[in-house]
């Protein structure tokens, strides 16, 4: 039984008209991409200041706002990558954008799937259901969305969104040892997946004709 009753920030009574601050009551405090509100010293962090109401975002939030409030940083709140959990059973994390955010920018993609059906150390643990699903920029091996649904999908999550923050292609995941038999192997396998669409026609014909020279 999942029940979403929804939360909002509570900013009423701090005074924030009286200096000018401007915010909303159901939306919170209003924020620039560097998080400075409408009153150029004073920012705003955490879940009154933003839509991904997680403790981790509010903490590199916390760190921006000091390096631009006391570093002259010029850190953007739209360069982070952020990622999320759904503690539920099983878990529910995603980094990067949704398969209908790739849609609705029309950014042409490519998607990979396993499922952990197909994973030894799942089979063995009888923890099969669930998946991962990384996006890719069509013609290149550009990370910009992943979704992982299965036991632990928040400690594995991780990966993918260093892979990201690092500029790290899918093609070098598959080249990453996983420990045997691990879950995490599941992002690998993809690597792989995504490696053997390199694999056209003219390649495979011109592999063939070099293992027949040697």
């Amino acid at each position: 039984l999942l029940v979403a009753t929804g939360r909002k920030p509570n900013v009423q009574g701090l005074g924030l008209e009286t200096i000018g601050v401007d915010f909303h009551g159901g939306r919170g405090v209003t924020v620039d991409d560097n998080l400075r509100t409408s009153v150029k010293n004073i920012f705003a962090v955490g879940d009154v200041a933003t839509k991904y109401q997680f403790t981790h975002s509010a903490d590199f939030m916390a760190r921006m706002v000091v390096r631009n409030a006391l570093f002259f940083g010029s850190a953007k709140f739209s360069e982070l990558i952020i990622p999320w959990c759904t503690y539920t059973d099983p878990e529910l994390a995603h980094v990067g954008l949704y398969e209908r955010d790739l849609k609705e920018r029309e950014i042409p993609y490519q998607v990979f799937t396993q499922y952990f059906k197909d994973v030894d150390r799942c089979v063995v643990d009888e923890k099969t259901d669930g998946f991962v699903r990384i996006f890719v920029k069509e013609g290149s091996d550009q990370i910009v969305g992943a979704t992982i649904v299965g036991d632990h999908a928040g400690d594995m999550i991780s990966e993918l969104t260093l892979a990201m923050q690092s500029g790290v292609g899918l093609s070098k995941l598959a080249n990453v040892i996983h420990p045997y038999p691990t879950a995490a192997e599941a992002i690998r396998k993809i690597g792989d997946q995504y490696n053997k669409t390199r694999l056209t026609p003219t390649v495979k014909t011109l592999l063939r004709g070099l293992v027949g020279l040697q």
